[in-house]
């Protein structure tokens, strides 16, 4: 499912680059992903994103790598004046990285378990020091969630465009769902997907992760991701090796 992250992963740049709180929104996610390293205390030599984060354009003293992105963030990436080397993830990188950061759910863009656990099988062989990703609680999540995303409105100078999710799930599968993005501006409506999404349960993630040599596990109780698009705030969780 490379391909339908990296189409959402343009919606997080579409979204983003017509902010005018753009700034804002780079210091906050630099802020958490700081806050993050500085708990671990490692000296991190680099970092691999996976998709588009406002959190990579401010770091200036750390090598920075990126993988599943569009051409559309390519060229963003290189205009905005971002030094990056770009990674492919269906050919086994010839290094591995000290911090991997696969946020905005990466892990449930997947059409099965044996998917998903792959991914993290893949990420987790990658790593040296650690993964941040997150993660909805779907195990407590909200009867009113489970449908639509929360929408969200980004003001632009002479317009605005109105970002939201819908969640179709499968009769026979509770955990698959087909996720649909909608972008409504001043005179059209944008459809991207649908794409194939699964949920995964903290749970399920941990013993992933442990089972493919992770040291500890954490959902970390006083950070939370929000997304670009969309109200819903998701749970910042850290695999260590």
């Amino acid at each position: 499912m490379t391909e339908s992250f990296k189409q959402y992963s343009d919606v997080l740049l579409d979204a983003f680059a017509g902010n005018p709180r753009s700034s804002e929104i780079i210091s906050k996610k630099k802020e958490i992903l700081d806050d993050l390293m500085d708990y671990y205390g490692n000296n991190i030599k680099n970092i691999l994103f996976l998709g588009f984060s406002p959190g990579m354009l401010d770091m200036k003293s750390i090598p920075i790598y990126v993988a599943e992105v569009s051409k559309n963030v390519e060229t963003f990436l290189s205009g905005y004046g971002l030094d990056y080397e770009l990674v492919d993830l269906t050919q086994e990188p010839a290094k591995k990285f000290d911090v991997i950061i696969a946020v905005d759910e990466y892990f449930t863009f997947a059409d099965n378990d044996l998917e998903q656990k792959s991914k993290v099988d893949l990420l987790c062989s990658l790593c040296n020091s650690f993964i941040v990703t997150t993660l909805k609680d779907y195990k407590n999540q909200d009867f009113k969630e489970k449908e639509f995303s929360q929408p969200i409105v980004v003001r632009g100078v002479d317009s605005k465009k109105i970002y939201f999710e819908h969640y179709e799930f499968d009769l026979r599968d509770k955990n698959f769902s087909l996720g649909t993005n909608y972008i409504i501006n001043d005179s059209d409506v944008t459809v991207i997907g649908p794409f194939p999404r699964r949920n995964m349960y903290f749970k399920q993630l941990a013993k992933f992760s442990l089972d493919a040599g992770a040291s500890n596990f954490l959902v970390h109780k006083n950070l939370m991701h929000k997304s670009i698009i969309k109200k819903n705030y998701e749970h910042i969780i850290t695999i260590k090796f």
